[in-house]
């Protein structure tokens, strides 16, 4: 486990994960990519706890995955089944986990910053966190995607499913879109990745 683990994230982060995944018992699976989730967690029906992530992530942004998940275990076990998936009992478990990898020899120390002010109130997903987002990002192969907030207003983009949409104008947070096909009008994150057409 400790050799697939290297593949996946920084060296300095191995030992560390590697020993929190054997306390927690963890049936850790790397899967191909899932473009809704980069990972998650289920409790098995014979009682194992089941973690996937997906291998397409770059190392930095696996091991805030994997380490988000344990939390959910550790939360859930801990707190009980009914808390908030995202609650607060979770980010202050997701927080705790998370400390000691914040650290020059894990991460790059450009990208410190951004995960202190992060993980003074973690999110359900780092990729709601738009700072974040974009400093993972610089860690990912070059890719050509684009994200929304990057598009000009009324340009036209692909979603991976193939629908084709128009960018509008942003609401608060997030852009409507028009999905070309039906008229049907979509919110999106401002860093949700998409292929720009014109």
């Amino acid at each position: 486990m400790k050799e697939i683990l290297a593949r996946y994230i920084p060296e300095r982060a191995i030992d560390m994960a590697f020993d929190l995944v054997v306390k927690c018992n963890v049936h850790l699976k790397i899967v191909n990519e899932r473009v809704t989730r980069h990972g998650d967690y289920r409790k098995m029906p014979d009682g194992r706890h089941q973690i996937t992530v997906n291998a397409s992530l770059n190392k930095y942004r696996f091991l805030i995955t994997l380490v988000h998940e344990i939390a959910h275990l550790i939360a859930f076990e801990k707190y009980g089944r009914y808390i908030k998936p995202h609650g607060i009992e979770w980010k202050k478990t997701f927080q705790q986990l998370m400390l000691p990898y914040i650290h020059p020899e894990v991460f790059p120390s450009k990208l410190l910053p951004v995960l202190a002010k992060h993980f003074k109130n973690p999110r359900a997903s780092s990729d709601t966190d738009e700072k974040l987002s974009l400093a993972l990002k610089q860690y990912d192969p070059k890719s050509d995607k684009n994200y929304i907030f990057e598009l000009p207003l009324g340009s036209t983009f692909r979603l991976y499913n193939g629908k084709i949409f128009k960018k509008g104008n942003k609401k608060v947070k997030r852009y409507e879109c028009v999905e070309l096909n039906t008229g049907r009008i979509y919110l999106f994150n401002p860093n949700a990745e998409v292929e720009l057409l014109n």
